[in-house]
């Protein structure tokens, strides 16, 4: 047995790591030789692409921004897939705060984790329906999502980055009461919110591990999809403390993302040469036209699907 530890993506396991854990559950990653070990970032060591810049992972998922970022920096760090096929941040408010439309943010209180690119995305948000962005007051709320049934804890009328495929799910509010945007409709900005990625060097070094770990990932995320009720009970077992309604309502809304004309894993070009170039403006990425070396895969006569 091939011993791959893959670091998921957030604190704890959550729906869009289902694919990975109903093939583990069904043996399909140990029939192939492979003992896939499932792991959760610790936040003192950084994230998965951390992890794997210091060869303390063989695979994880992570941001398609982080990767080019760090892609640019010089690390050798690789997508093998990807893992959604759209963004998932929303830009969310309750429905009484009196922002009925994004220009209405102008003079009032964003909570987020204030990086360049939440930052970006805010000012681009407020703009887009003709508001200035400078007038926008930003709070930073660090790694945690702000729950609106309390009110965003008060520091806050509305909150930047939270999932409409999970963080959104998990309030008592009821939908009818907040208002809420998706990013990526909202603006038109087009992204793969996650990858699947290694190590360049182990990639070259064992070509055909990575195809059969691609392969069984393709059909967890297949049997995920087709088998909620299944998927379902897993995180039963590993996530017990959320509640089994929002972890089936998250699956129905998140796997539709999973797929591009059926298939699992596929990178597009349209997803992500437009969103370098739209960091570079940012001032994110100084070299947005080297973005294709971070998505190469062996063997394959096109990098990516157009």
């Amino acid at each position: 047995m091939v011993h791959v530890s893959l670091v998921q993506e957030y604190f704890h396991p959550w729906p869009n790591s289902a694919g990975f854990h109903i093939a583990r559950e069904r043996g399909l990653y140990s029939a192939a030789g492979i003992d896939l070990e499932l792991r959760t970032v610790d936040p003192y060591r950084g994230d998965g692409l951390a992890y794997l810049a210091a060869r303390e992972a063989d695979a994880a998922v992570f941001p398609s921004n982080r990767l080019l970022v760090r892609r640019e920096q010089g690390e050798p760090l690789v997508a093998i897939a990807a893992i959604n096929q759209r963004g998932l941040e929303t830009l969310r408010t309750r429905a009484d705060s009196g922002i009925h439309r994004l220009r209405d943010l102008e003079s009032r209180r964003v909570a987020l984790n204030p990086t360049p690119r939440g930052v970006g995305i805010v000012r681009a948000l407020v703009a887009s329906d003709g508001g200035d962005p400078d007038a926008v007051v930003l709070v930073d709320a660090g790694s945690r999502e702000l729950d609106p049934a309390d009110d965003f804890g008060g520091i806050a009328d509305a909150t930047f980055g939270s999932y409409w495929a999970w963080d959104n799910l998990l309030t008592t509010l009821p939908a009818d009461q907040q208002r809420v945007w998706r990013v990526d409709d909202a603006l038109g900005l087009h992204y793969h919110s996650y990858l699947l990625g290694v190590h360049e060097q182990s990639r070259d070094a064992e070509p055909a591990l990575w195809e059969d770990v691609h392969a069984i990932t393709a059909e967890g995320f297949a049997l995920a999809a087709e088998n909620p009720d299944e998927a379902a009970d897993v995180f039963d077992r590993i996530t017990p403390y959320f509640p089994r309604l929002i972890v089936e309502r998250s699956l129905e809304l998140i796997a539709p993302t999973w797929f591009h004309d059926e298939e699992w894993g596929v990178v597009r070009r349209e997803l992500v040469e437009p969103y370098a170039q739209w960091l570079a403006g940012l001032g994110i990425l100084e070299r947005p036209g080297e973005w294709a070396s971070a998505f190469r895969v062996p063997d394959d006569d096109e990098e990516l699907a157009s």
